[in-house]
């Protein structure tokens, strides 16, 4: 086999590995909080580990890879990404656990921003379409059978398994990129903005620490306030590094095309409403529905297929229809799919969710195709791949902060109406703890400490609050996405593309 289809072949391996690792963990999260008895804020880190770490690193990981080597780094993205797999697998505590998902985080993160260059130097004209075609077709396979896959290696072989596999696919990828594939390098590529990557991360760190932690410490506290003050600082320093500098890591004069902030927005507000959602989806299925992972997975069946058909048909509509129009219907449909979700009740099975799952479905695959046209198409070739970084890191961010702006919102509810509940009973005082521990996927756990006297009541007020605080976060969700929609028909503008004579064959209907 050509060398060209090898690296067709690793990159497309590669890139299906580290993002099937967003969706299949959360399948998975419920059995890892029971056998590491981890907490809601570590099932939230675990997630947002991974999400942070791909999204601050991905920047700094291109700027590398030009330097020392593209094949070089991303071998060793593969290897970091498989022996970090193998520590998340043998994990003995959650502390343990969300370490090595940020270590995951960071091979994926080297993966992914070399992939797309990998590819460039190997194909050219027709060819170069169809490679970045079967590449865009893995990445929307690995957010089709992630969930499903999890529900599978979880209720066949346990949690870790979905770790394991990731370590031996790993290995002999490297190897094959290793011997298979050519090196590239630009030695006068600019040099790393450490300064920016430290800020940009530490502050991102912060400000998801003090989100988590508001609820258990106050959001009045001394702690909470704080971290919030320290956020805005390191984030502050950040903006004003990426001014001064001359070759910042983020190159802020992209954002004075309202095209290039509008598709940001969208990539932010997509995975903030949509991707976050899933956490507490599957947390409502598994916790208070009692299915297990592969009955989780096949209920997201609807919402995968779904997007994956309609992603095809995007992809085609994209020459023909303004990019506003496909990325404003998207996320409008998104955000009604979450309000089709809502308006559940104690007694609602998992159809009640169906006719949000097909709707938001079909969002998310009128979104995704055309998002990456939009970010690098108003931007000089020799931007794009910095466009393509920025707004990867947008998705990321949007996918860290979601789970923590609604982890928060639904642990709040839940222990609010739990407590209104629960008063006057033998457990009222644990109100607090107990939404915690419900919040967290332990309502089984927590009913069978409840005196027998007082266990009917408690069960109930446990449904009650747990559906409320779902209906809650699902209209928070789609008034994101319903906001993303509106800024995205204000923002996104065809004579943008104009400027670098980059396709956007609807333009003038724009």
């Amino acid at each position: 086999m050509e060398r060209k289809w090898w690296t067709l072949l690793v990159v497309c391996v590669g890139t299906f590995m580290l993002l099937l690792d967003i969706t299949i963990v959360n399948v998975a999260l419920p059995k890892i909080a029971t056998d590491l008895k981890a907490s809601f804020s570590d099932i939230q880190w675990v997630i947002d580990a991974y999400a942070l770490t791909l999204a601050s690193v991905l920047l700094t990981a291109g700027t590398l890879a030009d330097r020392l080597g593209r094949r070089l780094l991303y071998s060793i993205g593969l290897v970091l990404f498989a022996l970090t797999s193998l520590l998340c697998a043998l994990s003995p505590s959650a502390l343990f656990l969300i370490l090595a998902r940020g270590g995951q985080g960071i091979g994926g993160a080297i993966m992914f921003a070399t992939a797309l260059a990998l590819l460039a130097q190997e194909f050219q004209g027709r060819e170069r379409g169809t490679a970045f075609g079967i590449w865009g077709a893995a990445i929307a396979a690995s957010a089709a059978v992630g969930p499903l896959l999890g529900g599978v290696l979880t209720e066949a072989f346990g949690w870790s398994s979905i770790f394991y596999v990731n370590v031996p696919v790993g290995i002999v990828a490297a190897a094959l990129a290793m011997t298979k594939m050519r090196e590239s390098k630009d030695p006068q590529g600019k040099p790393i903005d450490w300064t920016g990557t430290i800020t940009f991360t530490g502050g991102l760190f912060v400000l998801m620490l003090a989100i988590i932690r508001g609820n258990s410490l106050g959001w009045g506290s001394t702690e909470i306030v704080a971290l919030f003050a320290g956020a805005g600082v390191l984030l502050v320093a950040f903006l004003v590094s990426q001014f001064v500098q001359e070759q910042p890591m983020f190159d802020l004069s992209l954002f004075r095309k309202p095209t290039f902030s509008g598709a940001s927005i969208v990539a932010f507000t997509l995975a903030a409403a949509m991707f976050a959602m899933f956490l507490y989806l599957t947390l409502y299925l598994q916790t208070l529905l009692g299915l297990s992972p592969l009955q989780t997975g096949l209920r997201f069946l609807p919402f995968t297929v779904v997007s994956f058909f309609v992603a095809a048909a995007a992809g085609r509509l994209s020459t023909r229809v303004p990019l506003r129009l496909l990325l404003g219907a998207g996320l409008g449909l998104t955000g009604l799919g979450l309000l089709l979700m809502r308006g559940l009740t104690p007694s609602s099975d998992w159809t009640a969710l169906l006719p949000g799952f097909i709707v938001a479905g079909a969002g998310v695959g009128l979104v995704n195709p055309p998002l990456a046209q939009a970010a690098i198409g108003v931007v000089p070739p020799q931007r794009s791949g910095m466009a393509s970084g920025i707004n990867n890191t947008f998705r990321q961010v949007g996918t860290a902060v979601g789970i923590a702006v609604l982890g928060a919102l639904f642990e709040s509810r839940i222990s609010h109406d739990l407590a209104t509940s629960l008063a006057r009973t033998p457990v009222a005082r644990h109100a607090s703890p107990i939404g915690h521990a419900v919040a967290g996927g332990g309502a089984q756990r927590v009913l069978a400490a409840v005196p027998a006297t007082a266990r009917t009541r408690a069960s109930a007020a446990i449904h009650i609050a747990f559906v409320g605080a779902m209906n809650e976060i699902l209209l928070v969700s789609a008034i994101v996405a319903l906001t993303g929609a509106v800024l995205a028909l204000l923002l996104i503008r065809g004579r943008d593309f104009a400027t670098h004579g980059a396709p956007e064959p609807a333009a003038a209907a724009a």
